[in-house]
């Protein structure tokens, strides 16, 4: 951990034309999460003093994606220095330190690699700048460095000459400043450039020029995937399944076709769980050890306790709490309900805003009927109950332990407990009727081919 305080400045103002999105860039999702939700969480590792996020004028949205962290509007998008600037009356006080500056739109850099460049800039350098070498240097801004291996300047490609442009060490333009030096850096920065904006990577210059030291730091090339279209969301989020379905396995679960296995920034899988093909995570999801989720299953902020089996083809819905061993079946859908241990619903069922008891057994074609038009309510099932096939529960209603609903049956008040309690129109049988029926049904279709 860092020996100095620390503040934050994430820069979100882009408008990320190339994503063609009304969504701002970097509200865009990868594993779930935000772009800028993932930045954040790599420099709240830290525990900064101090957090800042530079948003655009028209990005609201963004502000409430962050909030409660505090954030800060650059109107008039004249560069990142520029952007930097606007966080100036959210670092008042912050005199001493370090300010680590980052983007919203960069989600892969990893706490360890900022608390490097923290370290770097405790031992003496003033501006500590994140490089990488990446495979294909393209047209990424060049670190040139010095005979010591300091930081000596960093050169766009397109000001670069032909040697400059050799240079495979690369600038990702995030860095590390002394909060003590921060602004009279920053405020000297100019915009005699070609788009007349200030850009933050002439701060090495303008250090250097003062005597100040700057150095870089190495991260993975993987670390710094920024994302300016909707290929490169689509590559990252590839990255990050694959990193995910690794971390997954690596911690004692089983994915039978990691592929197709999809999971989002917060999901918990435990021992011995098996998740077969074509699975997906959403948020908020926690697997507890030894369960085992079938195939083409879908999960949102629910918990499967230990040992429960769900799917294949389930849908767990936020608020669902599946119970140690339980089974929910093919086609059931649960939703804010709790399953106790042993609880069955097997098959083609929905159950909405509940409480199953313990060994309960629910049968197939059941519905809890949660919904009024306006409200929502609950249903309760006892302990070792046991619901009909086709059975309606029209909430609020409970049903008591070991009772019984026979099948087809339509609930609308509270049975007790080892009770029977069935609720359908009494079957008629009427002889001959079908064949009479059917002649009436085929003479009606042989004259309307006549016709």
């Amino acid at each position: 951990m860092p020996k100095q305080p620390v503040a934050a400045v994430i820069l979100a103002a882009g408008m990320g034309t190339r994503m063609k999105s009304d969504l701002p860039k970097v509200l865009h999702e990868v594993g779930g999460k935000p772009l800028v939700g993932h930045a954040l969480a790599s420099v709240q590792g830290l525990d900064p003093q101090r957090i800042a996020v530079v948003v655009g004028p028209e990005t609201d949205a963004v502000a409430k994606a962050v909030a409660p962290v505090p954030t800060t509007v650059q109107v008039d998008r004249l560069g990142t220095a520029d952007a930097l600037k606007q966080a100036r009356d959210l670092l008042v006080g912050f005199d001493e330190g370090t300010v680590v500056v980052s983007f919203g739109d960069s989600p892969f850099i990893r706490t360890e690699t900022v608390a490097r460049m923290v370290a770097a800039r405790e031992e003496g350098a003033h501006v500590v700048v994140l490089g990488f070498e990446p495979e294909d240097p393209a047209a990424y801004g060049r670190l040139v460095t010095d005979a010591d291996g300091g930081l000596e300047a960093i050169v766009e490609f397109k000001d670069a000459d032909a040697a400059t442009r050799a240079i495979r060490l690369c600038n990702s333009g995030v860095m590390a400043i002394s909060a003590a030096h921060l602004f009279a850096l920053v405020d000297r920065i100019g915009n005699d450039n070609a788009k007349g904006e200030y850009y933050l990577t002439d701060i090495v210059a303008v250090a250097r020029g003062d005597g100040l030291t700057c150095r870089y730091i190495l991260a993975e090339e993987s670390e710094l995937m920024g994302i300016n279209s909707r290929t490169d969301l689509a590559a990252a989020e590839a990255f990050w399944q694959d990193r995910a379905r690794r971390a997954a396995m690596d911690g004692g679960a089983t994915l039978r076709d990691p592929a197709s296995t999809f999971f989002s920034w917060d999901t918990v899988l435990g021992r011995d769980v098996v998740v077969e093909p074509n699975v997906v995570f959403g948020p908020g999801v926690t697997v507890e050890d030894g369960v085992t989720i079938k195939a083409f299953s879908h999960f949102e902020g629910c918990i499967l306790r230990a040992g429960a089996t769900v799917g294949p083809f389930a849908r767990i819905r936020p608020g669902a709490d599946i119970g140690e061993g339980a089974k929910i079946g093919n086609f059931v859908e649960v939703k804010n309900a709790v399953f106790a241990k042993g609880a069955k619903a097997n098959h083609l069922s929905y159950i909405g805003d509940a409480d199953v008891g313990a060994a309960a057994n629910i049968g197939a074609g059941t519905i809890t009927c949660n919904y009024d038009g306006y409200l929502k309510h609950r249903t309760k099932i006892g302990e070792e109950a046991f619901i009909g096939s086709n059975s309606s529960l029209v909430a609020p209603v409970s049903i008591g332990d070991r009772a019984n609903v026979g099948a087809g049956s339509t609930i609308t008040k509270d049975v007790a407990a080892d009770a029977l309690a069935v609720a359908r129109g009494e079957q008629r049988v009427l002889e001959g009727v079908a064949a009479k029926l059917r002649a009436r049904l085929k003479a009606a279709k042989a004259a309307l081919k006549k016709s």
